[in-house]
């Protein structure tokens, strides 16, 4: 199914220890993973695709939804106009581009889109 702009497309997680969250998630659900280096895990087979990312701080709430938008500069200024705040800058991943904001509750989400090779 292709990604489509402006629907929740992935969730993230944070978490203590990436090798104890999978063996959780393995054995009670079900799940498969995939590892990106020893800071993320990707998962899937659980109906919405998403991640863990490891961290040493504490976990208050650790769930980032990630929405999709194909023109990340169109959609950035466009949170930045409707009162959001942009909590991390446009950067590069394995595969894509993301920025992250918070809403004007306070939440914070990301939005993505797909590297295209030149």
């Amino acid at each position: 199914m292709q990604p489509q702009n402006n629907h929740i497309n992935y969730i993230e997680f944070k978490a203590n220890d990436l090798e104890l969250v999978k063996a959780f998630y393995i054995n009670t659900f079900g799940w498969q993973f995939t590892d990106y280096g020893p800071g993320y895990t990707a998962f899937s087979d659980s109906g919405l695709e998403g991640g863990f990312e490891k961290t040493d701080d504490n976990i208050t709430n650790g769930v980032l939804v990630v929405l999709y938008h194909n023109n990340l500069e169109v959609i950035q200024t466009k949170v930045e106009a409707f009162g959001g705040r942009i909590s991390k800058e446009i950067f590069s991943f394995p595969g894509g581009r993301r920025f992250q904001f918070i809403d004007p509750s306070g939440n914070e989400l990301a939005v993505w889109c797909e590297t295209h090779p030149e």
